[in-house]
């Protein structure tokens, strides 16, 4: 469907608390399977935050781990999206669009520019100015790199998506060289914004991501 034919589209927002990265995981595959056997099923947004755990793309590098996976304090996962290895942990707001693109644009950079394009514009509820770097995916501010992007495909039904640190402990990226990036750090919103909550980033990345892909919103919670 091309963007000018494009209806508008309803989007389950399931918001969930601290999730273990396999339940969530195993979420999202039974989503994008049950639209690919079913393209008329609503898109959903998850925003969830995860215990400690590193996950690695299919072609990730394991160079870029500072330690041995198999003796690691936190679970390491190889999953099925792009790029290197990256860290979740509470305190990082982790976003899964299980989106199917037919009904936006069919190209896979469009949808990376799209999520990023939802952070940058999240962030400037905070009087901060996000922005891309060239050649890169993700979004910085002041230098730090705030947000990370990592997506798998399946018939134009997206999964996976985006990680922004609010006020996470950072020690655990010390652990790896993320998203195979050894010049540029890691950094929080909360190093900007003091007071800044993942509560309050939830709803603000919400309506950034309704405005940004002309979604409507309807609050559900079930992951199972």
């Amino acid at each position: 469907m091309s963007q000018n034919s494009r209806v508008s589209r309803v989007c389950g927002l399931n918001n969930q608390g601290i999730v273990d990265y396999s339940q969530a995981w195993d979420y999202q595959r039974s989503l994008v399977k049950a639209r690919v056997n079913n393209p008329s099923l609503n898109d959903v947004l998850i925003l969830v935050e995860h215990p400690p755990v590193y996950t690695l793309g299919t072609g990730s590098s394991l160079d870029f781990l500072n330690f041995d996976p198999q003796a690691g304090e936190f679970e390491v996962h190889r999953i099925e999206r792009g790029g290197e290895v990256t860290y979740h942990c509470p305190g990082q707001l982790v976003g899964y669009p299980i989106l199917n693109l037919r009904y936006y644009q069919q190209d896979l950079h469009w949808y990376l520019r799209q999520l990023e394009t939802v952070i940058i514009n999240t962030v400037a509820n905070y009087g901060l100015s996000a922005y891309r770097v060239p050649n890169l995916t993700g979004v910085w501010v002041e230098g730090k790199k705030i947000a990370a992007i990592g997506i798998k495909v399946k018939r134009w039904i997206t999964m996976h998506g985006f990680a922004i640190n609010v006020c996470p402990d950072l020690s655990g990226f010390k652990q790896i060289v993320p998203c195979g990036i050894a010049d540029k750090p890691v950094g929080s919103l909360q190093e900007f914004v003091l007071d800044l909550t993942v509560e309050r980033v939830r709803v603000d990345v919400a309506q950034a991501f309704a405005s940004v892909f002309k979604l409507k919103l309807v609050e559900e919670n079930i992951l199972n």
